[in-house]
């Protein structure tokens, strides 16, 4: 009769032990979501940085050349003034206005501590292209992140 009652308590521990490391695996997989969605958004936090750095940046640009997003008109009003040998229509950028677009600016490449003497119209044009890279990754990054917080969500509740 002991050696029923053994037996019996060695198939219930031999079966808690199997769901105590099944529930242990799980709980572990749990937090290593839970990490990645943590790096996730520190990784969110720096790109915001430094998309807000960039806007600064072109902001003051626009500053300088005395122009806003939207002031500058079609490079169709341009048509028929002092027309002579030159093309009829002069490409405006948005962001130079008619802003000196040779006049040097210093730019600190990210990531490093080089500075270069670069033409304004190049500037604007560098940082731009930045933001709308940063602009990407920062959506890609959201998404992942809502995507995995779902995911941890009902992992959670299922546990």
């Amino acid at each position: 009769m002991f050696f029923l009652s053994y037996r019996r308590l060695f198939i219930l521990w031999y079966s808690m032990d199997a769901t105590m490391s099944h529930f242990q695996e799980k709980l572990i997989e749990l937090e290593i979501e839970g990490e990645n969605i943590l790096l996730a958004r520190q990784e969110l936090v720096e790109n915001d940085r430094e998309r807000n750095r960039n806007r600064e940046a072109l902001t003051a640009l626009r500053k300088r050349a005395k122009t806003s997003k939207s002031s500058i008109g079609l490079p169709f009003e341009s048509i028929m003034r002092g027309i002579e040998s030159r093309p009829l229509v002069k490409e405006i950028c948005s962001t130079c206005g008619n802003h000196d677009v040779k006049e040097t600016n210093w730019l600190m490449f990210p990531g490093t501590d080089v500075f270069a003497s670069i033409p304004f119209h190049a500037v604007h044009t560098i940082l731009e292209q930045d933001q709308n890279k940063l602009d990407y990754e920062a959506k890609k990054l959201q998404s992942y992140v809502k995507e995995k917080s779902f995911s941890l969500s009902e992992k959670r509740s299922s546990c």
